[in-house]
């Protein structure tokens, strides 16, 4: 059994058994907010503390390198909201974890690759060699559609699963081959490597990806106001960069902010935020999105992760592990102000 199943059936049994029984965080008025070191519009907001505000509770900030990592933690009641990619949330849903997609943060386009070694110049040379990325990712979900597409074996690739630093740290000591990743570590590759594939192109080719902000089922029935605080203080940070986005510049206040919270480079900041898709609150309760549309993409991803033996089974019905409730809501209150 893989690290990263293990992790995941833990993370079931956690749930099962506690039924994510409220922490602490009822009484103090304290949550623990999981996020990843992807370059978004609203770092800026966490950065300036705009969540605290906003809700008026006291927020724990935890970083975490996986979306894997942050289901775990989100299961065992630890963390009560969390940043994820699609292919962690499909997998998650697939074991009837009591969680809930509160807002699609990315729809994924050139700010995930694959980096590969000068000496691979077509995919077909990847054909034994070594390459990295976070199981059970969006990445990793990338990845394999790629070699499908290329009609490849994955198990005639050495397909390794290492978390962003640690894959980072292989490609610099020439342990592997290259790496599906995203910033900063991808920044880290591609000064020794060159794109071979991007998550865009493998949009194209009928596997889109997106990242997600989930909240355990729990927490946010019993504090629905908190979770729309949250999604709101997100999308009015979405729109102050779609409004703009040229006055984000590598020397702006807002790249700086996001560049000391992911590590990558203030200079690297306008590409990246450019390289996705940032849906507003209008567009996340629309059927395009927090409706049929994600239920339909985390249900296809489903079906891939199974027919890749990622996951044991595909449910009939995601549609649970979507609520598009907080979006309107925020959007509600945006429109009354």
């Amino acid at each position: 059994m893989s690290a990263i199943n293990r992790r995941l059936l833990l993370a079931a049994g956690l749930a099962l058994g506690t039924a994510l029984a409220s922490p602490a965080f009822a009484a103090d008025n304290k949550v623990t907010i999981g996020f990843q070191t992807g370059v978004d519009p609203a770092k800026v907001a966490q950065a300036a503390g705009d969540y605290e505000k906003a809700t008026g509770w006291t927020i724990e900030w935890r970083k975490f390198d996986s979306g894997a990592d942050v289901i775990t933690a989100i299961a065992s009641g630890d963390v009560q909201i969390g940043y994820v990619g699609s292919s962690p949330l499909a997998a998650a849903a697939s074991r009837q974890l009591p969680i809930e997609t509160i807002f699609v943060a990315a729809l994924l386009g050139d700010s995930e690759e694959l980096v590969v070694r000068d000496g691979i110049k077509d995919p077909k040379d990847l054909v034994g060699k070594k390459i990295g990325t976070p199981f059970v990712s969006t990445s990793h979900y990338s990845l394999l559609a790629a070699l499908k597409h290329w009609d490849i074996d994955p198990k005639s690739v050495q397909v390794l699963n290492l978390r962003p630093p640690e894959l980072a740290a292989a490609f610099e000591r020439g342990d592997i081959d290259g790496g599906y990743v995203w910033d900063p570590a991808l920044g880290k590759l591609k000064e020794k490597g060159k794109v071979l594939v991007s998550s865009a192109d493998v949009a194209k080719w009928g596997a889109p990806t997106f990242d997600a902000w989930i909240a355990s089922t729990d927490f946010a029935k019993a504090h629905p106001d908190v979770v729309t605080a949250f999604v709101k203080v997100t999308g009015q940070s979405y729109k102050a960069y779609r409004d703009n986005p040229d006055a984000w510049t590598a020397t702006s206040d807002q790249a700086k902010a996001i560049a000391r919270l992911t590590g990558s480079k203030p200079e690297d900041v306008p590409g990246l935020l450019k390289s996705n898709v940032w849906p507003l609150l209008a567009e996340q309760s629309s059927p395009e999105l927090l409706g049929g549309a994600s239920v339909k993409a985390i249900a296809d991803t489903a079906a891939f992760l199974a027919e890749q033996k990622k996951i044991p089974a595909v449910l009939p019905d995601y549609s649970a592990y979507v609520n598009k409730t907080y979006a309107a809501q925020a959007l509600t209150k945006l429109s009354s102000q």
